[in-house]
């Protein structure tokens, strides 16, 4: 198996899409979930900027997770 890049520099919007869904399917569908209603958010709101090509995932999961922290010391 051959390892693309994720860096926006690297793919389309179209394959930042296809990226962000893929790394969200867990098998149950959405409808199953529970993350976005116990505060996780929804995963295309919380991606956009990667879809459009503004923040990479990795920001955005920083940002995420010092927000989900809350100046707690959580690894």
């Amino acid at each position: 198996m051959e390892f693309k890049s994720i860096l926006i520099k690297d793919t389309t919007k179209e394959e930042r899409e296809m990226i962000v869904k893929n790394s969200m399917d867990c098998g149950g569908g959405c409808e199953n979930c529970s993350s976005c209603w116990l505060g996780g958010g929804s995963p295309w709101d919380v991606y956009q900027d990667y879809i459009d090509g503004k923040r990479e995932i990795r920001e955005i999961n920083a940002e995420y997770m010092d927000s989900y922290r809350q100046g707690r010391n959580i690894v």
